[in-house]
């Protein structure tokens, strides 16, 4: 068995940042330039393409032999680009991501902010020249006098560019394996492995678009845009409504109040005021329905759609390294709004004749409508279906069977209402949806969403207590209650701090709740970190852990990660964020067990969202039968979590919406 290691350099007329990798090689114009490569460690060897060499014979045959695992640095891109120059899909068992190695073993995901926060030598980092050298010859360049008209840089525009670019693209090689080398105490599980190759197939699978729709959307958003924006025009005068700062002043001078933003909250405040002019309410409508005028999902599936309708890379496998769940890239399908406007079918065939006073005759609002439908644009192929189904309550499910808090266990597996339930431990009463004590079922539902990792007021007015009309002096009372209805769970936030202080402070390994918080050390690299064996055989890795003091005098735990700033640094964390890092995993875990069954199963996911799947499949029998069938494989019992009750729901249509 050998190990080869691979980076490419690539041109394409499209850009990957906003079209994603999967479009970008769909390109015609797409081709490989550079093709570095090192045989188990070798000094690395380069092919340069763009000047006419080519790989010779046995590299290519060693792309297919399972005698060579291929090591790259963001594995899919290299294996998407190999698999279209040799014209088939290279196997996904044969490859492994250095990238996911590092995501996985708790660091961040770019190869020269990971070499950094490994302390690689000087002449093992990424070389810094390497931006302006992509820029140069990757991209298509601006036509001018002074470089001929030209619309593209090869490598006999600026051979001394080009010869620099050559050793830039085999130093990242060089990165690439002594990171591997640096994390080869932390091997990445077989199975986390697997979970990855099923991740890189559904990402290539991709899911068809409704382009029609989307172009019809397009349209009417703009429409919409440029009518609001000359009405603001002709009411104010100014010469660009849309600027925070002119419209700011110009309704301080209508007003004669200070107008600090014009945020969304801000606005609806101002609408309250009873004594506005008709023109400042106008003016203050239109900022609003300007705010939601935002095309910018449908501008995305425009720009990364591939030529045979799909869209294509919209999952990022490990994106959030504390947990290990999927991160939404392109279009954010974790981040759309939810479908209410009814019948979708008539908004969906006005949208896509572009019929701007049909859309406002029956739904009102066109941006709104606009919004809602956007999932709307992820559809079934002509003879397909989509089927789709969530897990209920996942996170409710998994952090009271991780707390062993057995009377809510019961509500999920006698099928109850949790909200109701969690209203009646807190307030000793019976809590019926729309019937006895109904009132509560609110503050049971907001001490349910917003206080299961050790929140408290704040999480509550977080989660919209206020909103809902809870009074703040209530709010204490709520977080008591609630806490003292779940003391199996307030105890676990306090055994996991407990047990990351001890294994910090005095290394060795301590059991909570079936998990293990253990303190690692790398004696080769001289490297420490906590980690927390999961149920499913993985672990969840806190990078040289330390204990401070908090600012209530307590201990404090800390780790170094990417913080809120997007920066290397210290991160502090407590028992209760603890929890949550290990329950989200844990339900992490579930979905990615229910896809592999879902695969093996012959139902082929397109994309998935948290605790979501979405399958693309011919009818294999009528609606009810196919979702009863994927209903029951995601609910199945998981050997590693004994006594977890798992449910799910969904539906089967023609496309995507949110029930």
């Amino acid at each position: 068995m050998h190990t080869l290691s691979i980076d490419l350099e690539t041109y394409s007329s499209v850009p990957i940042k906003k079209a994603g990798a999967q479009a970008y090689l769909r390109s015609p114009d797409f081709e490989i330039l550079l093709f570095a490569y090192s045989v188990d460690n070798a000094p690395v060897e380069i092919v340069d393409m763009a000047q006419g060499e080519q790989p010779p014979e046995w590299l290519i045959k060693a792309l297919y032999s399972p005698e060579y695992i291929k090591h790259a640095y963001n594995a899919p891109f290299e294996w998407g680009c190999l698999s279209r120059y040799t014209g088939i899909k290279l196997p996904p068992s044969q490859w492994r991501d250095t990238m996911l190695h590092g995501l996985y073993c708790g660091y961040t995901a770019g190869l020269e902010a990971t070499g950094r926060a490994l302390g690689l030598p000087e002449d093992k980092q990424k070389l810094n020249t390497g931006k302006a050298l992509i820029r140069y010859f990757c991209v298509p360049c601006k036509p001018s006098k002074a470089n001929g008209q030209r619309t593209r840089n090869y490598p006999h525009h600026d051979p001394a560019k080009w010869e620099l670019f050559k050793e830039y693209c085999k130093q990242d090689v060089v990165t690439e394996m002594e990171i591997d080398s640096r994390l080869s105490a932390f091997p990445v599980p077989d199975f986390v492995q697997k979970q990855w190759e099923t991740d890189l197939l559904i990402n290539d699978r991709g899911v068809a678009v409704d382009m029609s729709f989307v172009h019809g959307a397009l349209a009417l958003g703009e429409t919409v845009r440029e009518s609001l924006t000359t009405e603001a025009i002709q009411i104010s005068g100014l010469y660009n409504p849309n600027s925070v700062k002119q419209l700011g002043q110009w309704l301080a001078d209508e007003t004669g109040e200070e107008i600090v933003n014009l945020r969304k909250d801000t606005v609806s405040k101002l609408l309250d005021r009873d004594e506005n002019s008709d023109t400042v309410n106008r003016m203050l409508e239109i900022r609003q329905e300007l705010g939601k005028t935002s095309t910018k999902k449908y501008d995305a599936i425009q720009e990364c759609v591939c030529p045979d309708g799909r869209v294509r890379g919209l999952l990022q496998y490990y994106g959030a390294n504390r947990t290990g769940r999927w991160a939404g890239r392109l279009v954010q399908v974790q981040n759309l709004p939810r479908t209410y406007t009814e019948p979708l079918e008539l908004a969906r065939e006005l949208v896509k004749s572009r019929s701007l006073d049909g859309l406002k005759c029956v739904y009102g609002s066109v941006n709104d409508t606009l919004s809602q439908l956007i999932r709307t644009a992820f559809v079934a192929p002509e003879g397909h279906v989509l089927i789709d189904a969530d897990f209920s309550a996942i996170e409710a499910r998994v952090i009271s069977w991780l707390a062993g808090q057995e009377w809510r266990l019961e509500v999920f597996r006698s099928g109850g209402d949790i909200y109701c339930a969690s209203a009646s431990q807190m307030f000793h009463c019976n809590v019926v949806k729309g019937g006895e004590n109904g009132h509560l079922r609110q503050k049971g539902k907001v001490a349910e969403l917003a206080l299961g990792y050790q929140g408290s007021t704040g999480a509550l007015i977080n989660m919209g207590a206020l909103d809902m009309g809870i009074p703040e002096e209530d709010l204490p009372d709520i977080v008591s209650r609630w806490r003292d209805a779940n003391s199996k769970i307030r105890d676990l936030w306090y055994a996991f701090d407990s047990a990351a202080v001890q294994v910090i402070n005095c290394g060795g390994s301590v059991n909570v709740r079936g998990l293990t918080l253990s303190r690692e050390y790398d004696y080769t690299q001289g490297r420490t970190c906590m980690s927390i064996l999961l149920p499913s055989g993985r672990k969840l890795y806190y990078i040289d852990p330390a204990i401070g003091e908090n600012r209530w005098g307590g201990a404090s735990i800390s780790y170094m990660g990417l913080n809120d700033k997007n920066h290397w640094g210290r991160i502090e964390t407590y028992g209760g964020k603890l929890v949550e890092n290990c329950v989200q995993a844990i339900a992490r875990d579930c979905l990615a067990q229910a896809i592999e069954h879902l695969e093996e199963a012959g139902l082929p996911v397109v994309f998935h969202v948290h605790d979501e799947v979405v399958i693309d499949i011919k009818p294999f029998a009528d609606n009810e039968t196919m979702l009863d069938t994927v209903v029951k494989i995601m609910s199945t019992p998981i050997p590693w979590a004994q006594g977890l009750p798992l449910g799910a729901d969904g539906w089967v249509g023609m496309f995507f919406k949110k029930d």
